[in-house]
């Protein structure tokens, strides 16, 4: 670690004592060397981070929406921060004369949308807990939270009725008051009134409290701000705690790394949302951008759509976790494979041109600006022409996607790690820094890391290369999780946070995440296999889109589940003379043959061990979805649900021809 370049040490590391393993040197970011950003003055809550925007911004356009005429989209329509202001106060007032106020659970199901961003600044604003409700986890896990939290009033998606009421009668036990954002039927008021709950459609809801008025109350930094239900992956989800002070640390720890590389947010910076609000990542995105009285629309809800409308509201900043881009990377490479010889040649090398510079140190900007209005304007137009900063979180984006899109999209692209329990922020990769692809980067400024050793994993904080599981201490962390202290004296051990995930620092202060330690098994000869950490080397081969790996105690080799690429397959069935489609193609041995040929060429690439290699493939077109409830909302893979799924699969790969030869 010679060469740190973005951090500095701030406490030596201890070796294992008392049960405890050893723990590496404590960093933080070198832009925190004269310590973290101040708290800033004023601002003690997220209702203040809205209030004051209200008072500086008052007629800058916040929320926005494309408008509907003759079932067309149009242009984005505005609400000001004055006006979205006026209808949070009416809804206020219509919470509070409900009866509800300080510390009362309030539900928010839903997609995105103004109502979504209203009904959490009303909670802000009345120190109510705001607690989403996930939008994509099915009625069953609605249920569980709004029981487990005590939610007492739901705000809710016009379509997302039908869903709410699956829940009943369970959800009665506490529930009282529902407000749609649009309408409600005659049949779901009689429902729902059957169970003596009142439901309002949004403009009743709006009329409540007109003739009332309430005082705000005083808001502490302590305070819980919101309850946000992680989706886990296993078992129930966990109400992470998370307070005013969380949220407005990590705020100004953003402000402070986009101040460092001279990219600062403005009013006129413009956000396309479309990422779950329910989560951490998107929310305190938007969070940031209402601190900053900049423009947040958001799409229509449909992802065949989100292009068109990115096109229509031509965001600045544009967040995404990597399925998305993957798709962006995806579709690029296809159209340019699929272009003539001269566009092909000179796409090419404009690539390889530009990537060189910036690989000698060159902004992006600078590497190769010709070239850029030549060659990748058309890309950058793509994401309606004014992106200039591309964030990627929730899981890690392959290094091939990323310096890919640095290239050709003409923005910087940045990688980020965090988790609910870290208010997100924990990790960001810096622009115009090619030696952090891959990696998420360094600390943000306002919480210390470490790394401690997973002995039974091999990995050792203390050695010349630090691996081990990351550690995080700071005000950014949660509170711990609802009505479970024993879950949270787990992962919280004398102030520090264990994330679970295996990280290595590289030589520039940077950190790569490289494993999870909780996805280790032991094979029948009693090797340990890290099975995460497989799956990120396997899912470089070209022709695989995305895999899952499975072993026990009881086989002594490992098998696989792999969503092939379409692209890469019929290539090679072309080649072969293979006639037939992709779903055939993927019942083919031959292809089958093909894949794990494939997966083992990479594995002696890199020199893995013997017991490591894949030996058998079932091969899935459809790629590993929620609906069958195989992946979480941020893409995680669900082990234990994957292996109840394709378990005739892996039962028929353990009893077929493909055992390894003695």
């Amino acid at each position: 670690m010679a060469q740190k370049r973005f951090i500095i040490e701030v406490e030596k590391a201890k070796e294992a004592s008392e049960g405890r393993p050893s723990r590496g040197p404590v960093y933080r970011s070198l832009i925190a060397k004269d310590g973290f950003p101040a708290p800033i003055q004023g601002l003690d809550s997220c209702w203040d981070v809205f209030r004051l925007s209200v008072e500086k911004y008052p007629t800058s356009p916040m929320l926005g929406r494309r408008e509907i005429v003759d079932g067309k989209a149009g242009k984005y329509k505005w609400l000001t921060y004055k006006e979205v202001y006026d209808l949070v106060i009416k809804i206020g007032n219509s919470i509070r004369s409900c009866g509800y106020g300080e510390g009362v659970k309030c539900g928010i199901y839903g997609a995105n949308c103004a109502e979504w961003i209203m009904s959490m600044e009303a909670c802000n604003a009345h120190g109510l807990n705001c607690v989403p409700l996930y939008d994509t986890l099915g009625a069953g896990a609605v249920e569980f939270i709004i029981c487990h939290a005590e939610v007492s009033i739901a705000f809710v998606e016009e379509k997302k009725i039908p869903e709410l009421l699956k829940t009943f009668p369970n959800a009665t036990e506490c529930l009282r008051t529902i407000v749609s954002f649009g309408k409600v039927t005659p049949e779901q008021k009689q429902e729902v009134e059957k169970f003596g709950l009142v439901i309002y459609s949004w403009d009743e809801f709006l009329r409540v409290g007109q003739n009332q008025s309430f005082d705000l109350p005083l808001k502490k930094r302590s305070d819980i701000c919101t309850i946000m239900y992680t989706s886990g992956t296993t078992g129930d989800p966990k109400g992470v705690l998370i307070s005013n002070e969380g949220i407005i640390t990590l705020l100004a720890g953003i402000k402070r790394v986009l101040e460092s590389v001279k990219e600062q947010l403005t009013e006129k910076d413009v956000y396309i949302s479309y990422l779950p609000l329910a989560h951490i990542f998107d929310r305190v995105i938007e969070e940031t951008f209402i601190w900053h009285g900049a423009s947040i629309g958001f799409w229509r809800g449909d992802v065949k759509l989100l292009i068109e409308d990115i096109g229509e509201l031509k965001p600045t900043i544009f967040c995404a976790v990597p399925r998305v881009l993957d798709r962006v990377y995806s579709g690029l490479t296809q159209k340019i494979s699929s272009g003539g010889f001269l566009k092909k040649t000179l796409f090419n090398f404009a690539y390889s041109y530009k990537l060189n510079n910036m690989k000698k140190g060159i902004t992006h900007g600078e590497a190769s600006p010709l070239l850029d209005k030549i060659v990748f304007d058309k890309i950058k137009q793509g994401l309606g022409g004014r992106v200039r900063l591309i964030l990627s979180g929730a899981a890690p984006l392959s290094a091939h996607v990323e310096g890919y899109l640095r290239v050709v999209t003409c923005a910087h692209v940045l990688q980020g790690y965090g988790l609910t329990e870290t208010c997100a922020g924990t990790f960001v990769s810096l622009p115009n820094e090619m030696d952090m692809l891959g990696t998420v980067g360094p600390p943000v400024p306002n919480v210390d890391v470490c790394l401690e050793s997973v002995p039974e994993m091999g990995y050792d904080a203390l050695a010349s290369t630090p691996r081990g599981e990351i550690c995080v201490k700071g005000k950014t962390l949660f509170s711990g999780y609802y009505k479970r202290e024993d879950l949270t004296k787990e992962v919280m051990i004398d102030g520090w946070f264990h994330t679970g995930d295996i990280g290595e620092w590289q030589p520039n202060g940077s950190m790569k995440i490289i494993d999870r330690k909780k996805n280790i098994f032991k094979l029948a000869q009693g090797e340990y296999v890290a099975v995460e950490n497989l799956e990120n080397i396997y899912s470089q081969v070209s022709c695989v889109e995305s895999i899952w790996i499975y072993g026990n105690s009881f086989e002594a080799f490992l098998v696989a589940v792999v969503n092939p690429s379409k692209q890469a397959l019929e290539h090679w069935a072309q080649e072969n003379g293979i006639s037939t489609d992709f779903d055939s193609l993927c019942e083919d041995p031959r292809a089958k043959r093909y894949i794990v040929e494939e997966l083992s060429k990479i594995a002696k690439e890199k020199k893995l061990k013997g017991f490591e290699f894949i030996k058998g493939v079932h091969l899935d077109p459809v790629p590993f979805d929620m609906e069958r409830d195989l992946i979480t909302p941020t893409y995680k893979k669900k082990r234990p649900q994957m292996l109840k799924y394709y378990q005739n699969a892996i039962d028929n790969l353990y009893k077929s021809g493909n055992k390894p030869r003695a």
